[in-house]
């Protein structure tokens, strides 16, 4: 049984160091971007505002308390913190095809342009893909709680994916609409 348990905390440990490497390069990387062309209300970063401050509470009351309650199954565990793993390095493997066009999501940077390598050869919004798959190896391996962040995100992200692909459709109308054609908007073969 101790084998089991040290596995699970060794999960938890894993994950919640992805989450944190996740948050320095989405800071570090914002360094540098391209100029927005707009302005947008702040409201709709929310949701990315909210999963950060869970993050940090995360790490806050883990240090405080020293361990999380939330003990998943032996085999739960690695299986959640693989998706995480994965979903993470997908969501940071785009942001850095996309390079300095990115921005938070429905903005238009000043000479913006049209990336469709690496992931995004794939699926049209890799970030998104990337970061929920990271969601739902968290609720498998941290706590439930981390479905209603997901959920919160997941309504933000298909909101943002529609207006970004209007966005993108009246800036570059033939590219992108060929660009559509060919790729899923988040996960292959479904969406």
């Amino acid at each position: 049984m101790l084998q089991g348990t040290m596995l699970v905390v060794v999960c938890q440990e894993i994950t919640a160091g992805l989450w944190l490497v996740f948050c320095v390069v989405w800071l570090a990387a914002a360094i540098g971007v391209k100029r927005n062309i707009a302005r947008r209300p702040w409201w709709l970063g929310a949701p990315v505002r909210l999963t950060f401050l869970a993050i940090a509470i995360f790490f806050l009351t883990r240090w405080v308390r020293g361990g999380l309650p939330f003990r998943p199954q032996a085999l739960q565990a690695p299986l959640g913190t693989l998706l995480c793993a994965v979903g993470i390095s997908y969501a940071v493997w785009a942001r850095v095809v996309i390079g300095r066009n990115w921005g938070m999501p429905m903005t238009l940077k000043v000479g913006h342009e049209l990336v469709t390598t690496g992931p995004y050869a794939q699926v049209r919004h890799p970030i998104y893909a990337g970061t929920l798959l990271a969601m739902i190896g968290s609720v498998l391996v941290l706590s439930p709680w981390w479905l209603l962040i997901m959920v919160l995100n997941a309504a933000q992200f298909f909101y943002a994916a529609r207006k970004e692909e209007k966005l993108m459709l009246r800036t570059f109308p033939d590219e992108y609409a060929g660009y559509m054609r060919r790729t899923w908007m988040l996960v292959p073969f479904v969406v």
